[in-house]
């Protein structure tokens, strides 16, 4: 087969393009880096979130979730989510749970701290990055980065897809798109505001919100209409109270 010098020019610029993207582990890295790196697993964070109390816990490998709130009968509900499991106290006492509520609960608590403890929860196991290059949102220059889900390991919600903007410059995270699937489905986009830094743990609010047009719209174009002021605002997501104590390693 006669390869010729324009065959031989194509492979090399292909080959270089491919060897100059970005590793998307390596910018998600620089984001947990910036928003707080190795304290994340040497912590306990505490927060309130939509009326409930949070103290998430990681030392050595281990972790446990606390959730606490009363309910609407005034109860002193306990929820906590560690290695060992889950259970619920009830006024002090362990409850016994229906078979929905012990594969629901967990979901529920591990999906607000999740979102809580952003970037940090990227680099979990199950997780896949890829790289969709460089867009620009408000002016300012972002790395898109993918992240999909193995079934194993990848909980409940592995079939969830999310988006992550990353700035070139500062390596935060400032935007995020998702889709999911309870309740319906459907896709949302978050915008980061009110960042603080609490024992050089980065902290945010987001503003949260949906297009006109449902999942209909591809994750990637909720930038898009971001930036061009067409997406519809259908709540906050605001951690109150923040504290962090750091623990030995």
């Amino acid at each position: 087969m006669r390869i010729t010098l324009v065959s031989i020019f194509v492979f090399c610029v292909a080959t270089a393009s491919v060897a100059q993207q970005p590793d998307p582990q390596a910018i998600i890295d620089q984001a947990i880096e910036v928003s707080g790196g190795t304290r994340f697993a040497g912590s306990v964070i505490e927060f309130d979130f939509r009326g409930r109390h949070f103290s998430v816990k990681h030392q050595g490998g281990a972790f446990s979730y606390t959730r606490t709130y009363a309910d609407t009968s005034g109860r002193a509900i306990e929820d906590v989510l560690s290695n060992g499991g889950f259970y619920r106290k009830i006024n002090g006492q362990r409850a016994e749970l229906s078979e929905r509520m012990q594969a629901g609960l967990p979901g529920s608590i591990n999906s607000v701290v999740y979102f809580a403890l952003l970037p940090y929860k990227l680099n979990d196991a199950a997780t896949i990055k890829r790289y969709l290059g460089q867009r620009t949102i408000k002016g300012v220059s972002y790395h898109l980065v993918e992240v999909t889900f193995r079934e194993e390991g990848g909980g409940q919600d592995w079939q969830d897809i999310f988006l992550y903007w990353i700035h070139t410059q500062h390596h935060t995270m400032d935007y995020l798109a998702y889709t999911y699937h309870v309740n319906g489905g459907g896709t949302r986009f978050r915008a980061a505001h009110n960042i603080r830094m609490v024992e050089g743990i980065r902290f945010a609010d987001f503003r949260n919100y949906k297009t006109a047009e449902g999942d209909r719209v591809s994750l990637e174009e909720h930038g898009r209409l971001f930036d061009e002021d067409a997406l519809i605002k259908v709540s906050d997501v605001n951690l109150e109270n923040a504290r962090v104590k750091l623990l030995a390693q």
